[in-house]
């Protein structure tokens, strides 16, 4: 009989506010959407990371008198510098490539821009030594100790570029972040204050049910369940949004061959079991608070 009489009080609470409780469930949806949307891009972000990483390289480019004259490393200026790569004791792996080589590399990324292909030949292309690393977060190394070695026109590494790419997705994600803090705030002023509304609106039966010898918390759980059912119901709809932006957006942008693909089973696992969480814990606490400062009767 008490289940059935807190049950049947939470579906009334929830039916009597019906207005305030679906803008409670819709912020609390988008908010949690905003969350889980952060969420997976921390972990593409960290896949990202591992699959480019695995194939950073730096790039030492030669002089021009070198890619000119050398196309296949054998003069002395050329192969004593790839044997000093190869020597290093953080360097994996050195290719060296010539003009040609990169010639034709440069047509392949840029076939679709014929009009640069016809403006660039192969003399403007210098010929290096790719070096892969062992560890590419020690590239500093490498280039501090090739820059301005003879024969050696520049080295670039790859890795800065890829870090200022990443800075952009940190960037995003830390968006989504604030976004949903945000929005948060806006749901837990939701809840608070349609606790406080169902509460007034029950003032009379509350107290009379105080009066036979209810306890405080036998006549406050059912307001406090509200907001966790509310809540329960956004972080539901919250993984709906998320698994409809990926259906829609995501798939057909994280292709794979770039970005890596947001699977199904990554929003279910872990994202949505976090975003249930957090729903019901912040609930329960907002609720809970709100019953202590503003039904103490």
């Amino acid at each position: 009989m008490r289940a059935s009489f807190v049950f049947s009080e939470v579906v009334t609470g929830l039916r009597r506010n019906v207005t305030m409780t679906i803008a409670m469930i819709l912020t609390t949806a988008v908010s949690l959407a905003m969350l889980g949307g952060g969420l997976l891009a921390v972990r593409t972000i960290d896949k990202m990371k591992a699959n480019f990483l695995a194939e950073v390289e730096v790039s030492v480019s030669l002089v021009d008198d070198v890619s000119a004259n050398d196309k296949n490393c054998t003069q002395a200026l050329c192969n004593g510098l790839r044997q000093s790569l190869q020597n290093n004791p953080g360097v994996e792996s050195v290719v060296y490539e010539n003009r040609d080589q990169a010639y034709d590399r440069f047509k392949k990324i840029f076939a679709s821009q014929p009009e640069l292909l016809e403006l660039t030949g192969p003399e403007a292309l210098p010929a290096s030594l790719q070096v892969k690393l062992k560890d590419p977060d020690r590239s500093d190394a490498i280039i501090k100790q090739y820059t301005g070695q003879p024969g050696v026109k520049k080295v670039d590494d790859q890795k800065k570029f890829l870090d200022r790419v990443f800075n952009v997705f940190n960037g995003v994600r830390n968006i989504a972040f604030v976004m949903a803090l945000i929005m948060a705030v806006a749901a837990l002023l939701l809840i608070a204050n349609t606790i406080q509304v169902s509460a007034f609106t029950r003032r009379t039966e509350v107290g009379i049910m105080r009066l036979v010898g209810a306890t405080r918390w036998y006549t406050q759980l059912p307001f406090l369940l509200e907001a966790v059912v509310a809540g329960t119901v956004g972080a539901v709809l919250g993984v709906v949004f998320l698994l409809l932006t990926k259906l829609s957006f995501l798939d057909t942008v994280f292709t794979g061959e770039v970005f890596p693909q947001i699977t199904t089973l990554e929003v279910l696992f872990p994202v949505a079991p976090i975003l249930l969480a957090v729903s019901v814990l912040i609930s329960a606490i907002t609720g809970y608070v709100t019953l202590r400062l503003y039904v103490r009767h």
